[in-house]
């Protein structure tokens, strides 16, 4: 008959699973020090353990969950104090002043876009009228013939 040795078995997974445990706790209170992003996959990378352990451990993941949610704005919560933000009046007066600024870029636009339309116009004429003209703007370079 043969002794039973099962207490050996029992003691190494019970120490398998305290050693687990720190890492997991030891890897939350690094990252949390840190300032660094907590997450379940995060948690699990950093402390060497798996997902779905952390899930099964009711405290851990209570503390994960309550790390994760401190770092992250709630939905619905804005950034900035409420007493901060821009009022809808003062966000629509905001556009009408870019619309009517944007108008006026247009307006100014079209302007010179007529001032450059005819002083081009000007321009040509002129090199067309001095080009027809009697006597020649340039003198022409002499013809130097074969050496």
């Amino acid at each position: 008959m043969r002794a039973d040795n099962s207490h050996h078995i029992v003691t190494a997974a019970r120490r398998r699973a305290t050693a687990t445990r720190r890492r997991a706790v030891a890897a939350i209170r690094r990252m949390d020090n840190a300032g660094q992003p907590i997450s379940f996959d995060a948690v699990a990378r950093e402390g060497k353990v798996s997902r779905s352990w952390l899930y099964n451990q009711p405290d851990l993941r209570a503390e994960i969950e309550r790390l994760r949610a401190r770092r992250e704005p709630a939905p619905g919560r804005h950034q900035v104090p409420d007493q901060q933000r821009a009022s809808d009046t003062s966000l629509r007066r905001r556009l009408e002043v870019a619309t009517e600024r944007n108008r006026q870029l247009k307006a100014e636009n079209r302007q010179l876009r007529e001032a450059l339309a005819v002083a081009l116009g000007e321009q040509r004429a002129a090199s067309i009228v001095g080009q027809l003209g009697d006597t020649p703007r340039k003198k022409s370079q002499p013809v130097i013939g074969p050496c």
